[in-house]
């Protein structure tokens, strides 16, 4: 695209941010930080999600944070997916044809290493496997990246908190300068308690967006409140803005799952601190007009 194409869609994308925008409550643009970006599953529009070339595409990219999602095997490994099926993301329908409806949780950890979890995105991402937590964690620490760490469905997986911090102890993970990098998610927010419970050092973020009337409970363990971006309004950031969190420091927002530059740019002059995205290089550019 020329740059006077470029320039003549930033500018309408102002616009239509500015008609769609309320006249007050938003910050003024020069007190508006541009938010960070975080790579949702990696850079998942561009390579297969949660998988290790994700994580690399995202680094190539040059984006220090990535997320992911963590669940348990039937052997009890942390592997990184998202869906509680494998069917989606994997050829496990082929490999066992027998066993569905293919929870990860009725699969062994060798098992899931067999299956292929890159050809449903692309032929040329054929091979690519479910990484365990600790290979993943050993990929993000090789590219010197941060982790946005989402704790998967525990409700079926009983003891998968202090699991999950046993894992980032042992890979190094929770040391003063990992700390620095590092933010455990769930929807769950007893179990984004537990985690601030057994590791108060750990910051933490609940996933959705709880009730005006509830946010300084949840500051009590949480660090970010992270809502979807659809519904979400100048006032409600800035009533989380508002509260301290554990380590005494402004709650944060961090909305997911912005993919469009309009939405981009809502998000940004609404003032959220982080957008999550599967288009980080979308993103991007989005913000740089901003």
């Amino acid at each position: 695209m020329h740059a006077r194409a470029v320039a003549a869609t930033a500018s309408a994308l102002l616009g239509l941010v500015a008609l769609l925008l309320p006249i007050s409550g938003a910050r003024a643009d020069h007190e508006t930080p541009r938010p960070a970006v975080i790579a949702h599953r990696g850079a998942s529009a561009l390579a297969p999600e949660n998988t290790l070339l994700a994580v690399d595409r995202a680094h190539r990219l040059g984006f220090t944070w990535v997320e992911n999602d963590v669940q348990r095997t039937k052997d009890g490994v942390l592997v990184v997916l998202h869906d509680a099926g494998l069917a989606r993301t994997t050829n496990v329908e082929q490999v066992f044809p027998g066993r569905a409806p293919w929870r990860v949780r009725d699969f062994t950890s060798a098992e899931i290493a067999r299956l292929d979890a890159g050809s449903w995105f692309g032929r040329r991402f054929r091979g690519a496997r479910v990484p365990t937590l600790r290979q993943y964690l050993a990929r993000v620490d090789r590219n010197r990246q941060s982790l946005l760490l989402e704790i998967k469905n525990p409700a079926f997986y009983p003891g998968i908190a202090p699991q999950v911090l046993a894992e980032l102890r042992r890979s190094g993970w929770l040391d003063r300068a990992h700390l620095k990098r590092l933010v455990i998610q769930s929807f769950d927010a007893p179990t984004v308690r537990t985690v601030h419970r057994l590791r108060p050092a750990v910051r933490t973020a609940v996933l959705g967006a709880p009730s005006v009337a509830r946010l300084r409970e949840y500051a009590r363990f949480a660090d970010q409140i992270n809502p979807r971006h659809l519904g979400l309004t100048v006032g409600y950031v800035a009533a989380v803005q508002r509260l301290r969190g554990p380590h005494g420091r402004p709650v944060e927002v961090c909305a997911w799952t912005v993919d469009r530059p309009v939405d981009t740019l809502i998000a940004a002059t609404y003032g959220v601190d982080c957008l999550i995205t599967n288009r980080p290089d979308v993103v991007r550019r989005a913000l740089s007009v901003f």
